[in-house]
């Protein structure tokens, strides 16, 4: 424990790392858009009354997946004559021949479950647009002052309380970013989608990132105000990290293995929104120990100033 202040270039590295792979392969191939991001089509069908008591959504999207349609969302209601109606949404039809395609997936749904009655199937566009996107931006910026106002007037009787809110906007935007490569890592191995529910995901993480670096730095400033004379503010951390660390740990372990069990039973539709969940709440746990305290010792030391040379050539005269 004693070295984890020590070790902090170390963990700069590990996250460093991990986010220029995802950001290499985001320049490449870029992150896959969802059905939210892209349009599509919309399937709206009825099945009668024979066939649905064999209905469930993880059924149906498995056929569309079998004929080309990967990642269909599907929505069941009950009609009145005792059927089903489902509306599927889905990428767009070929443009060669719409029709033949559509008729192919109806076929593969008759075979499965019955009979089939297609009643329309429309281009739809895209549910999050550009100004929508640019709006959860401006959110997000605001959300950032915020944070920084709220965290300078809370560590007020801290020394330097602006560092505090910017060593967690920094982790904040750590977390934002390991997500984001886990999305370009994951489309390109799993198929993950960028959609609605992603941006939920990020919002979510943010939450989650910036509460947990509180507990930290809440630590840090109550053995700052004990503070001993001559001890070394990197021993401060240290002993914060340590004291904090169970349970931040136990906190969020309560959450994942939730988490856990939504990715494992509940259903298709949902499992890539908690897997980035997930992996946000890994990264907001980590970088609240090892980022953001961590950028406090490297800002309270001024390090910028041995890696530009200038604390070197400012020692012979200190001497």
């Amino acid at each position: 424990m004693e070295k984890i202040v020590q070790r902090r270039y170390w963990w700069f590295a590990i996250s460093g790392i991990v986010i220029t792979i995802g950001l290499v392969l985001l320049i490449i191939d870029g992150l896959r858009p969802g059905i939210d991001f892209s349009g599509g089509a919309l399937w709206d069908l009825r099945f009668t009354e024979r066939s649905a008591e064999q209905l469930n959504t993880d059924a149906i999207a498995d056929v569309f997946e079998q004929q080309g349609f990967e990642t269909a969302e599907v929505r069941l209601s009950p009609n009145s004559d005792g059927g089903v109606n489902v509306l599927v949404r889905t990428r767009t039809l070929s443009e060669e021949n719409p029709d033949a395609q559509a008729r192919q997936v109806v076929d593969a749904l008759s075979a499965q479950f019955g009979a089939v009655q297609q009643d329309s199937i429309q281009s739809v566009g895209a549910t999050v647009s550009e100004q929508s996107r640019l709006y959860a931006v401006f959110a997000v910026l605001g959300a950032c002052v915020a944070i920084l106002l709220y965290l300078a007037f809370s560590f007020r009787h801290a020394p330097h309380p602006f560092r505090y809110g910017l060593c967690t906007i920094i982790a904040m935007l750590h977390d934002v970013l390991i997500c984001i490569a886990a999305a370009a890592i994951l489309g390109q191995s799993i198929g993950l989608e960028v959609d609605a529910l992603f941006l939920t995901a990020l919002l979510t993480v943010i939450s989650f990132s910036v509460q947990d670096k509180i507990v930290v730095f809440d630590r840090i400033r109550e053995n700052l105000l004990e503070r001993r004379p001559g001890q070394p503010f990197e021993e401060i951390v240290n002993v914060s990290i340590a004291q904090v660390m169970p349970r931040s740990i136990c906190t969020q372990l309560t959450s994942f293995l939730t988490l856990s069990a939504l990715l494992l039973f509940g259903g298709e539709s949902i499992r890539h929104f908690v897997l980035i969940l997930m992996i946000g709440l890994i990264s907001g746990t980590y970088s609240s120990m090892f980022i953001a305290a961590q950028l406090l010792v490297l800002w309270e030391n001024r390090e910028w100033e041995r890696w530009f040379g200038r604390g070197r050539s400012e020692e012979p005269a200190t001497a």
